[in-house]
């Protein structure tokens, strides 16, 4: 009975001995602003195949177009010894407007990931996670100043985090001296076929007392599917890029949404920022490519053939006016699309941005941006403005203004 009574003992001792050298921290964000677009669209095609609708729109939406977005996560840590530690992060998107899940109802949409990291030789980690443009070169970019407003046109670059990547393998080195490297891979677990719907990755940063510079590249095997088609919502054989529209709903992401038969798409970044006293000076440039197209016949309606590329380059000022007011704005050009001889489209965007600090955890902020497009989108048409994750306008112009709250916790 004895022996009985200490073997229970122990296996209940057991579990708080090894979460002795553990943790586990809940964290987040809740945020939500109000957000004015002078014309947005309410059909892609009324009277002679215009857009429809124009009319002016004031909404409620929880950080979708403010500095960020609304989410809550579970950090957690072991100390297994000699500075090696076991690390997760499960982390889930939502909406303060009425408490639904982002990221398309994905339960934990913007992270889930294990890992373990070890002094000198970096982090090894596996689940869905943010790719090497992510983690090295979107830091160095500008949408903490001016908002989701202000990512390039659909987010073609996901320079702004929009698509995580699941049944991913990454690997980050430490910082050694300001330089930082790593690499990502992707399985496509298709039986038969190891390389369709694989994705990899690879990037490095460098930060030094007054200039930081980041560079990186990703390649999407049938990116509808491996990069574009990672959420819950998703569609195994539908076009996850976006849509024309019809003449009952809006074009969703018309600059791009008529390359998803697209084979591979890979994408470089470089952006550099230089430190002045209280100002920040940055510059950079993505590319994109959307090859092979009408590799999945079913998804190329128009019979596109080739090689669709999209270049973005930009320039941005921001400013810490005092330790709780921040200024800022950026301008920011892309061409791209070209194909067939349609010359493609062009998108030039200006952003504002400004936040004051209430707290050292709360925060008021204001954004704004105008996009003037011209020349041919991805579905052959006229191309119209399309500014953040808002509905495209009817015209070549749109212009935005969001203000909002934010609380971390």
């Amino acid at each position: 009975m004895k022996k009985t009574l200490l073997a229970l003992t122990t296996i209940a001792l057991s579990p708080v001995a090894a979460h002795a050298q553990s943790s586990v921290t809940l964290y987040g964000i809740v945020t939500g602003n109000v957000t004015y677009a002078n014309n947005v669209q309410t059909s892609a095609t009324g009277a002679g195949g215009k857009p429809a609708g124009g009319g002016q729109v004031a909404q409620f939406d929880s950080g979708t177009s403010g500095p960020s977005s609304s989410r809550w996560g579970l950090k957690g840590a072991e100390d297994l010894g000699s500075g090696v530690r076991t690390l997760f992060t499960l982390e889930n998107g939502f909406s303060v407007a009425n408490g639904t899940m982002g990221q398309g109802g994905t339960l934990f949409g913007r992270q889930a990931w294990i890992g373990i990291a070890a002094p000198t030789y970096g982090t090894a980690s596996i689940g869905r996670q943010s790719d090497a443009a992510v983690d090295y070169v979107s830091p160095l970019l500008y949408a903490w100043y001016f908002g989701n407003l202000a990512i390039h046109p659909a987010d073609y670059d996901n320079l702004n985090f929009t698509h995580r990547i699941n049944n991913s393998i990454k690997y980050s080195s430490d910082s050694f001296s300001g330089f930082r490297f790593g690499a990502l891979y992707s399985l496509g677990g298709i039986a038969g076929n190891f390389t369709q719907n694989q994705y990899w990755s690879a990037g490095f940063s460098y930060t030094g007392a007054n200039l930081a510079i980041a560079a990186s590249i990703i390649n999407a095997r049938n990116p509808n599917n491996s990069l574009y088609g990672t959420n819950a919502n998703a569609s195994a054989t539908g076009n996850n890029l976006g849509s024309a529209g019809s003449a009952t709903s809006p074009a969703s992401n018309p600059s791009i949404s008529g390359f998803a038969s697209a084979r591979t798409q890979q994408t470089i970044a470089v952006a550099s920022t230089w430190t002045i006293g209280s100002a920040i000076l940055g510059v950079a440039w993505s590319n994109t490519q959307y090859g092979d197209l009408g590799a999945t016949p079913s998804l190329n309606t128009r019979n596109y053939h080739g090689t669709a590329s999209f270049n973005t380059v930009g320039a941005s000022v921001r400013y810490q006016v005092t330790p709780f007011l921040r200024v800022g704005t950026s301008f920011d050009y892309t061409n791209g699309g070209n194909l067939n001889g349609s010359g493609g489209a062009r998108y030039e965007q200006w952003n504002l941005g400004a936040g004051y600090s209430l707290s050292k955890a709360t925060e008021l902020y204001a954004t704004a941006a105008y996009q003037h497009a011209s020349g041919i989108d991805s579905w052959g048409r006229e191309a119209v403005a399309s500014i953040g994750y808002l509905s495209p306008s009817t015209t070549s112009n749109q212009v935005a203004v969001s203000a909002g709250i934010k609380h971390l916790f």
